[in-house]
């Protein structure tokens, strides 16, 4: 027990130590300009990236399924200071439709500096799995099999630019979670995928990063709908998770974590004490709450 505590006391302290005095800082002069395609950006994460970007004068074009809702986005980026702010209206269940995407912002932007993979989707719901293979497909098109055509498309022009994938996983893409197969099987494709393609980038010296965010609970309206009343847990804000996200994407940074004391403490844990970490993570449920 006493060894145990002493490793808990020098993670901690190795964590702050990290977190206090590594993170440097962006401005606005890294940013102006860059051409940016948001997926998933009528709402929650994708809209609060999207207006991150639009505040430092990049040129972003958005995409999701709701015009209406991109209109507005496109609007108020504008209005934050975007060099420019277009959209498309793309469901990404469809291949052809996610490659479209790609093509027409290349087309309209000149180039590609930044591509965020944020969109989120699939028939599938929280709660047991029971055998049905359609929620299976229709989560894997849209959250992993999608932000490989969008890459794949996209790949040379920002190949050209030298610019960045930025790539929304989870926690549950790293510690399988009970109640969210389909949602797990997608994160954790994503990861295999993009930190294999990191390392050929290294290994090429194309110089083009890899940016996954590992994110937790955060309060998008559809999470908070989808499961705030089955799990204990507390919601991040949006807003911050944008914020976090984009410095470590202009930074070029592998991989953050958010909310980073939330997150990473049990990911670096789950390595050491898996057990542990899944019955603590196992509690966070209210299974009556769960079909």
């Amino acid at each position: 027990m006493a060894g145990l505590k002493l490793l808990l006391w020098s993670l901690i302290v190795g964590l702050s130590a990290y977190y206090f005095y590594s993170t440097d800082t962006i401005t606005p002069e890294m940013v102006k300009g860059k051409r940016v395609i948001v997926t998933g950006s009528s709402t929650g994460i994708g809209e609060q990236i999207a207006y991150r970007f639009s505040e430092m004068g990049a040129h972003v074009m958005l995409t999701a399924r709701r015009a209406k809702q991109l209109q507005e986005v496109a609007k108020k980026c504008l209005e934050l200071g975007a060099g420019s702010a277009r959209y498309v209206v793309a469901d990404m269940e469809n291949m052809t439709s996610a490659q479209n995407v790609a093509q027409e912002a290349i087309k309209q932007l000149g180039g590609l500096d930044y591509l965020v993979l944020n969109h989120l989707g699939g028939t599938g719901t929280f709660g047991s799995f029971k055998g049905d293979m359609e929620p299976v497909l229709s989560s894997n098109k849209i959250n992993f099999l999608s932000y490989i055509q969008l890459t794949s498309t996209a790949l040379k022009a920002l190949l050209e630019s030298q610019g960045s994938i930025i790539v929304m996983s989870s926690l549950s893409g790293r510690i399988g979670s009970p109640f969210s197969a389909t949602y797990c099987a997608a994160k954790f494709a994503l990861e295999g995928f993009f930190s294999s393609l990191r390392r050929e980038f290294i290994m090429k010296k194309n110089n083009v990063s890899v940016t996954v965010a590992i994110l937790g609970f955060i309060d998008t309206e559809n999470a908070v709908k989808k499961i705030g009343d089955k799990v204990t847990m507390s919601a991040s804000p949006k807003e911050e998770c944008a914020i976090e996200i984009v410095n470590a994407a202009v930074l070029r940074q592998p991989e953050v974590f958010y909310p980073y004391w939330g997150i990473k403490p049990l990911w670096l844990l789950h390595n050491l004490a898996p057990n542990l970490i899944r019955n603590l993570l196992d509690k966070m449920y209210v299974q009556e709450n769960i079909s």
